[in-house]
């Protein structure tokens, strides 16, 4: 397989990838918020258009990367670096259709002059927001138990601009429904009755109409969710049958054993797309990662237990004394890839020494950590 190596230049590349990632977010933040609150908009639809798009894109980039997502449920088993999904697969769907359905509003009311949308059109696109809000609103609560870096709160950032956005749009047809309505009170003689149609108008009318949408609006897609196999909560179960998260009720299984409590072996706990896990092995009776840069660390160990078992024995008690303390601080994907790549060089040196010194080098590597051989594993690292 081929290996991925982070030079410095490619690091250097990251950061500045990242640096122009957050002030375009900034930036995006910025804009939204001046067109929210100022009377002269800065190409509204425009900059709507690319933090719905955009800036979505970048949301589910730091959500997986920077949580760490095993993409399984809560009743499965993951890496000690891993998280389960934020939401439950199997009810999914009770989760994305109201948030689809609030976007298809957003964007409605966004990119719609208000004079075109009909009144009974404009009100339940605005009580489709009100949803979607409601839904995004959850998901934010739903991973704020994991959000420990200010990093992370980049993520908030992008909802913050979806409560923007929503603001700006229901206020830009709320206004437009006000103001039809007063020209039309004005055609009344007495100005008492100009007032009070004004008032009853604009507060009955419009505003409990809409928040009186979300009733009939949610019942309909309820049905929809219930037709689709989702059930009656598919909604609550969506953020409940999940572990590791606010409102997660699952209790997952213990985690899989990444532990060898060595360099390597946490290291195989890195980042999939940086230390390229091969297969499942055995070690100490219990489930690991093996990747190359493991197998072959233990693979030269073998051959110099076998060779030089005298030299074998310091540099084990060596590596038992000061490998496993290091291990304890690998607590984070990011730590683990660092580890990765400081040990590129000595993985090398061990795979200069196993194709001098061995006759079947890819044999050994191969036989390492077995899955069905648990008592040769016993003094692996």
């Amino acid at each position: 397989m081929n290996e991925v190596i982070f030079t410095g230049e490619d690091l250097l590349n990251i950061v500045i990838i990242a640096g122009i990632l957050i002030g375009f977010s900034i930036c995006l933040t910025a804009v939204n918020l001046w067109n929210a609150c100022s009377k002269k908009k800065c190409a509204p639809r425009a900059f709507a258009i690319s933090t719905l798009a955009i800036g979505y894109v970048l949301y589910l980039m730091l959500l997986w990367l920077g949580f760490s997502l095993s993409g399984k449920d809560g009743t499965e088993a993951v890496s000690p670096f891993e998280l389960h999904n934020t939401i439950d697969s199997a009810h999914m769907l009770s989760f994305a259709l109201p948030c689809l359905v609030g976007i298809a509003g957003l964007l409605l009311l966004l990119l719609c002059k208000p004079d075109s949308l009909p009144p009974l059109v404009a009100a339940s696109a605005i009580a489709a927001v009100y949803l979607g809000n409601l839904m995004q609103v959850l998901y934010a609560v739903q991973i704020a138990k994991q959000v420990d870096s200010p990093v992370f709160l980049l993520l908030y950032l992008y909802h913050f601009n979806l409560l923007l956005l929503s603001v700006q749009g229901i206020r830009k047809h709320l206004r437009a429904q006000v103001k039809k309505m007063q020209n039309e009170s004005t055609k009344l003689r007495h100005k008492w009755v100009q007032k009070l149609y004004r008032f009853l108008e604009n507060v009955s009318h419009m505003r409990l109409f809409t928040f009186a949408l979300i009733v009939p609006l949610a019942a309909i897609l309820e049905i929809i969710l219930i037709l689709c196999g989702q059930g009656p909560a598919g909604v609550v179960k969506a953020f409940t049958q999940t572990a590791d998260w606010t409102f997660s009720t699952q209790i997952p299984p213990p985690p899989l054993e990444y532990e060898g409590h060595y360099l390597c072996t946490v290291a195989a706990g890195g980042h999939p797309k940086l230390v390229r896990p091969e297969r499942m092995g055995m070690r100490k009776d219990a489930a690991i990662v093996v990747n190359r840069q493991l197998a072959i660390a233990n693979a030269f160990e073998e051959l110099l237990q076998q060779k030089l078992p005298q030299l074998h024995g310091w540099v084990r008690m060596f590596y038992d004394r000061h490998g496993y303390p290091i291990s304890k601080y690998i607590t984070t994907p990011l730590r683990a890839d660092m580890v990765y790549i400081l040990m590129k060089p000595l993985e090398w040196i061990f795979l200069a020494a196993l194709y001098t010194l061995d006759s079947h080098p890819e044999q050994r590597i191969a036989a390492q950590y077995p899955w069905n051989d648990v008592s040769s594993n016993k003094n692996k690292e």
